[in-house]
């Protein structure tokens, strides 16, 4: 058994009843980076992401939550561009708390559960299994 450091990392994602991702890290991040650029495209590019796939990821959570995530201007003066909708932002603010929560919670079970296997100090030996 090694005696490199452990470490928790929790992903969660939230599907529809027929087994759809609609919800996750990746569109959470999308839709803070969209809140952060003013713009879908912008968004989109800052996380390397398609526009075309970023549209359809906001569709299909649209589809599954059954509102609108953005507020989208087209052209103009200024250019166009997407703001969040109040549904978006308690939707991402939800998410955002219960990945606290959970995380919070993994972590302290994780290290109930995984300390026995966590060297202390260099050259501490883990117990064989």
């Amino acid at each position: 058994m090694g005696s490199k450091p452990l470490h928790l990392k929790v992903t969660l994602r939230i599907y529809s009843d027929d087994d759809q991702r609609c919800f996750g890290p990746g569109i959470a991040t999308l839709l803070q980076r969209v809140r952060e650029h003013r713009s879908l495209r912008a968004g989109a590019a800052s996380m390397e992401m398609a526009y075309s796939k970023a549209w359809r990821i906001i569709r299909t959570a649209e589809s599954v939550f059954g509102c609108k995530l953005l507020a989208s201007t087209i052209g103009g003066p200024h250019g166009g561009g997407a703001v969040l909708t109040p549904e978006a932002e308690q939707l991402l603010a939800a998410y955002e708390a219960y990945c606290a929560d959970v995380g919070a919670y993994a972590q302290a079970k994780f290290q109930e559960v995984f300390h026995p296997f966590q060297p202390e100090e260099p050259g501490r030996e883990v117990p064989q299994l």
